[in-house]
């Protein structure tokens, strides 16, 4: 049996959190996928965060309550959605850049027609929100509530998957002077879900 992560698991440092939700299972929309694949970002001292220069409307829930999903809109283009760390009133948040699908896996092909395998389903962040039908109708939900079934869950013993290696990189996509040079993202090495590179 899974259990539903806490307010206490996310109240703490995104670079903390970050590797820990790394083999956690997020559920949404009848879907279930492995977490293999994550980036950190914190506050007024991260130029790559939403939430250097302070809060606004946009990014305000990025400051709390822990435990949130924090979802926006990137280039025009496609939804991306974080979970929102760090104790209440901090900035932090934490990318969610790939996952592993494990259910509902017809239905995440319905969403992404391009697709022709199951690691293309999932395999970055604007994937992984088409596949699981997240937009920004989600921001602001309350994960550790499950609100509209929406919940990051833990892997149990019985449950456990073989132990994998955590890999660590410079964040993907950012530009110079937004942290680049920072090993804040977190995947699990060889796992073909992966985004980027390296593997």
């Amino acid at each position: 049996m899974n259990r539903r992560l806490t307010g206490r698991f996310y109240g703490r440092d995104p670079l903390v959190v970050a590797p820990e939700l790394l083999g956690k299972t997020l559920v949404a929309n009848g879907r279930s996928g492995r977490i293999v694949e994550v980036e950190a970002y914190r506050g007024a001292d991260d130029p790559g965060s939403h939430g250097y220069r302070g809060p606004t409307p946009r990014t305000e829930v990025m400051f709390g309550p822990p435990g949130h999903l924090y979802v926006y809109f990137s280039y025009g283009m496609h939804w991306c959605a974080n979970v929102v760390c760090a104790p209440e009133g901090e900035c932090g948040a934490v990318l969610l850049r790939a996952i592993e699908p494990l259910a509902g896996i017809e239905a995440m092909y319905a969403n992404r027609p391009a697709a022709t395998r199951n690691r293309d389903l999932c395999s970055g962040p604007a994937k992984l929100t088409q596949a699981f039908s997240i937009d920004g109708t989600f921001d602001g939900l309350d994960l550790t509530r499950a609100e509209r079934g929406v919940e990051i869950r833990e892997v149990t013993d019985a449950d456990a998957h073989t132990a994998v290696e955590v890999a660590t990189s410079a964040r993907i996509g950012l530009g110079v002077g937004k942290g680049e040079e920072l090993p804040w993202r977190f995947f699990h090495r060889g796992n073909e879900n992966v985004s980027g590179r390296p593997r």
